[in-house]
């Protein structure tokens, strides 16, 4: 395990305490999705994003599920968005 990865994993263990919540999400699959959407739309929108998928899958029951189905829908937006923007393929 890298010292980057070590650092996010204790990075999030440490945030989830604070904040009183006991959740082990996908971190590489949030940071492939705000990826998609710094790429795909624009940067800012990669953390706002994040917020976005966290509100709702707390709005829909929460958990590691629900975290994943939100920040799939999000990617599937930012894919749709950086394709539409690239215009139709040409062939």
């Amino acid at each position: 395990m890298g010292i980057m990865e070590r650092t996010l994993d204790e990075w999030m263990a440490a945030a989830a305490a604070e904040l009183g919540l006991d959740l082990m999400v996908d971190v590489r699959g949030l940071l492939d999705m705000t990826r998609v959407v710094a790429h795909g739309v624009e940067r800012p929108a990669a953390p706002l994003t994040a917020f976005l998928v966290g509100y709702a899958a707390a709005c829909s029951g929460g958990g590691a599920a629900a975290v994943a189905e939100a920040s799939a829908k999000a990617t599937a937006l930012a894919e749709r968005w950086a394709a539409e923007a690239d215009g139709p393929a040409e062939r």
